[in-house]
């Protein structure tokens, strides 16, 4: 795991620093979005909240990972498929948030259906949201 992480890093420009492999390393292992304050709790290192928030910023612009909104305004963060570049994601997939437990889950085989705008309009963004009881929970 540890060349795909520096080959991820790589790939993106980016240096390989501690921070930042042990971040996406928890990507990898998590099969769920996560929060800031998770990555903080979880990566079991003494990452200052500006070197986490630093990390997450830049691996949103390189298309490593992509944001996810919340009902509480709050922003949860999950890998990004490989087809992400720096500028391009394409992350048009249905997220999933358990009502029991909390954890949201990238449904990758779920797209967003397409919107036909008023003339004028232009799309940027598609979210959709479905809640409900996770296989874990029920």
């Amino acid at each position: 795991m540890k060349s795909e992480i520096e080959d991820i890093l790589k790939r993106s420009q980016l240096s390989v620093t501690d921070s930042r492999k042990k971040i996406l390393e928890l990507f990898q292992k998590t099969n769920a979005a996560l929060a800031h304050a998770d990555i903080e709790k979880k990566t079991g290192e003494h990452f200052d909240r500006v070197t986490i928030y630093r990390t997450l910023q830049t691996f949103l612009e390189k298309g490593i990972i992509h944001s996810i909104p919340t009902a509480d305004n709050s922003v949860l963060y999950a890998l990004c498929k490989d087809e992400c570049a720096e500028g391009h994601h394409h992350d048009d997939h249905v997220h999933f948030i358990c009502d029991e437990c909390g954890t949201t889950y990238c449904l990758e085989n779920s797209t967003i259906p397409e919107v036909k705008l008023p003339k004028g309009f232009i799309q940027k963004r598609a979210d959709v949201v479905v809640s409900g009881i996770c296989e874990k929970c029920n």
